[in-house]
């Protein structure tokens, strides 16, 4: 065991290179003061130029035509789902499965027979 008393405990120690630590930079309050204010006057001049700009649509009359009808064609949609209650809507579903043959049927399975 007195063989082990010699050796030096700790970090490594590397050879050249000096042992100052981690150094923190100082945080300089005018600095920060200048940032705060150059961010305030960016905001204000973002803020002027969106009440000058005016939207300009750049859609062909081809595309108007197509996003209205689009949305003409939703609102039909909308209205007609809109204008039966759940009940109804399962009614006249039952009524059209009534309507197809035994084909569509999905054969009953039963292991026993």
């Amino acid at each position: 065991m007195a063989d082990y008393e010699a050796v030096e405990r700790g970090s490594l120690r590397l050879k050249g290179v000096a042992d100052l630590g981690v150094k923190k930079k100082k945080k300089n309050k005018e600095t920060k003061k200048m940032l705060q204010q150059i961010a305030s006057n960016q905001q204000q001049h973002d803020d002027a130029e969106e009440n000058k700009r005016t939207i300009v649509d750049k859609r062909t009359p081809a595309q108007k035509a197509f996003d209205k009808m689009q949305e003409k064609r939703q609102i039909e949609r909308i209205l007609k789902k809109a204008s039966k209650t759940h009940k109804q809507s399962v009614e006249e579903f039952n009524r059209h499965l009534d309507t197809l043959t035994e084909h569509y049927d999905i054969p009953k399975v039963s292991w026993t027979k």
